[in-house]
């Protein structure tokens, strides 16, 4: 194998790793609004606040008393 097959291959498995762990969900709110996220959001326990961050890159905390569901898509 040639060294540019073989960087292209390495460089193929390393964007398909990375596209697998993207899981973008939906809060909705007791509200009734809905929040797209780009990832899962993390839960803080030490804070009970949920972190994530929306579609237009915005980084956001919200209480989880606000939550009503979180799905994956």
């Amino acid at each position: 194998m040639t060294h540019r097959t073989l960087a292209a291959l390495m460089l193929a498995a390393g964007l398909a790793a990375l596209a697998g762990c993207a899981s973008p969900s939906v809060i909705t709110l007791n509200d009734g609004r809905e929040i797209q996220t780009v990832d899962s959001p993390k839960y803080d326990d030490a804070s009970g606040f949920y972190q994530f961050k929306q579609l237009d890159g915005k980084d956001t905390r919200i209480n989880k008393d606000q939550i009503r569901t979180v799905k994956e898509l």
